[in-house]
């Protein structure tokens, strides 16, 4: 590590003991001098020390190893279907665990009020905190801030300081775009998500790698903010586009809006447009058309983000990321493209 990346992130217990490869309670009996640590592996925690020029805080030799079976959760975002219904199943895996669980829910994800939350559950002796991150912000605010206890994010991108569970978000856009190139569309349009959001960026990134792997053209996405009434006005530009033969919508509830504005202008799904969404909300199934759409396992993510918790207590801090994949669930709003449309297309 050179003095410029030192000045830049200082080191933490965590990068000590995944350097060390061991756990960072571990680590914290170390510095404390506490018992029960092989010489051999005390030895590879006091070189990881050295190597990182590692300077404990007053959190990390604090580290208690007392269980109060009392977990941290940190929500961040609008409470959307994904986020809710991972947190909601994080819970119900935390009391079979026999955990309780302190929530926070922050629609703000400033670097200051992130980490008041996070320290705030530290000061309630949280064993370990779990943050589900809809927006980069919230991982960054936490990223290289040393609590005293591991954080296990679900999010959809990588931050090196934290213990990660997501689902492939990557895999479901492609999914998602390789059923509609099947179908026989070339023209597909995308509505993304908001910019900050991690998930729409990965949507996009698929949607824009199966159409480049066809030699099809990415047109530049329409940029939503995950409500029905931004796809309504994202639809109704669409509507004008007579190239265009289906729509990757980033989320239903964009979806629903860009049906409703397409069958305004007297297009019909998928007579006229193909569509499909993304994560098959209980709605999906009973709009007008059914919505085709990409099927999270959110109850599945939640149980993950207690399987990681429970590694990184139980003193192995080898969790293995193991991503979810989502499925497709096929319904009446994709068909294959008009013969009219395509003709007046090209």
């Amino acid at each position: 590590m050179s003095d410029r990346d030192d000045k830049a992130r200082v080191a933490t217990i965590f990068d000590v003991a995944r350097l060390a490869g061991v756990s960072h309670q571990t680590v914290s009996r170390v510095l404390n001098d506490l018992p029960n640590v092989r010489p051999a592996t005390r030895a590879r925690v006091e070189q990881a020390i050295k190597q990182l020029r590692y300077v404990p805080s007053p959190a990390a030799r604090a580290l208690v190893t007392r269980r109060t079976r009392t977990l941290g959760l940190i929500v961040t975002g609008a409470p959307d279907y994904g986020p809710s219904s991972t947190a909601l199943h994080f819970n119900e895996a935390a009391r079979d665990a026999r955990y309780s669980v302190i929530t926070a829910s922050m629609l703000e994800t400033d670097a200051a009020s992130m980490r008041s939350a996070a320290e705030l559950l530290v000061r309630q002796n949280v064993e370990a905190i779990v943050l589900i991150a809809a927006q980069r912000a919230a991982l960054d605010a936490l990223d290289g801030v040393e609590l005293g206890v591991p954080i296990v994010a679900v999010a959809s991108e990588d931050r090196g300081g934290m213990h990660r569970v997501w689902l492939d978000q990557y895999a479901g856009a492609r999914l998602a775009v390789e059923h509609l190139i099947g179908l026989g569309h070339r023209e597909i349009r995308h509505v993304a998500g908001p910019t900050n959001a991690m998930d729409a960026a990965e949507r996009v990134r698929g949607w824009s790698a199966s159409l480049g792997e066809h030699g099809l053209p990415a047109r530049e996405p329409l940029v939503g903010d995950w409500s029905p009434g931004s796809g309504y006005v994202h639809g109704r530009a669409l509507a004008q586009d007579t190239e265009m033969t289906a729509v990757f919508v980033s989320n239903d509830q964009m979806a629903l809006g860009v049906m409703h504005a397409l069958a305004e202008a007297g297009l019909s799904v998928p007579g006229d447009v193909s569509i499909v969404g993304f994560d098959d909300i209980p709605e999906s199934a009973y709009f007008a058309p059914p919505l085709t759409t990409v099927r999270q396992d959110f109850d599945g993510l939640g149980r993950d983000a207690m399987a990681g918790v429970l590694a990184v207590l139980g003193d192995d801090d080898r969790l293995v990321p193991t991503p979810r994949v989502p499925d497709l669930v096929v319904r009446v709003s994709t068909a294959a493209p008009s013969r009219d449309r395509v003709a007046i297309s090209s």
